[in-house]
């Protein structure tokens, strides 16, 4: 069983955010497979799947950004879910606007999304999709400038990024990371 999970803040008010990439990716890929994310439980949103013999849960945290993990942690204990068959995707101020990247393992690099994923499950061992949003501009809070929206430059290599993380994810359903790292990064 693999699970998914885009983070993000919900309702409207930080829909199309920088901190809400993760949540675009999630969309775009339930999008594309024609999945609804109609079970609210954990307190997240998300769709439970199975492809060939493959199970697949599609999760959006409604916790906010910040306790993200409370939400992943009693999912994946409830369907029996390993670090190593969870995939992360989220927002990152240290890569440039657009550029993801793909990685096993790792630390919270100061992201509290990230820090309660690790704190909740207890290790730093899954897998992340970042997609960059590059440091705030000069005189920004980096606050203001994760829960600010896209410039029209910037929100086309977010769009393209999000199409490549979303087929990114799409393969790890039937992959291992390993080999969707080396073919995505």
């Amino acid at each position: 069983m693999k699970l998914i999970v885009g983070l993000g803040n919900p309702g409207r008010k930080y829909k199309d955010t920088r901190h809400n990439v993760g949540f675009m990716v999630i969309d775009e890929l339930a999008k594309r497979k024609g999945w609804g994310l109609n079970k609210k439980k954990f307190q997240g949103h998300y769709a439970y799947e199975v492809v060939g013999t493959d199970k697949v849960i599609l999760l959006e945290p409604q916790t906010y950004m910040n306790l993200s993990g409370e939400s992943v942690k009693p999912l994946a204990d409830f369907y029996g879910i390993k670090s190593e068959d969870i995939v992360v995707v989220y927002d990152d101020l240290d890569l440039p606007t657009g550029k993801v990247r793909l990685r096993q393992n790792g630390g919270h690099g100061g992201h509290n999304g990230i820090r309660s994923m690790i704190d909740q499950l207890g290790t730093k061992n899954f897998n992340r999709v970042r997609i960059g949003i590059d440091r705030p501009k000069e005189g920004l809070t980096v606050t203001d400038h994760v829960l600010g929206r896209f410039s029209k430059s910037e929100r086309a290599l977010i769009d393209e990024s999000v199409e490549h993380a979303a087929t990114a994810c799409d393969a790890f359903i039937t992959e291992d990371f390993q080999s969707v790292m080396n073919k995505f990064n």
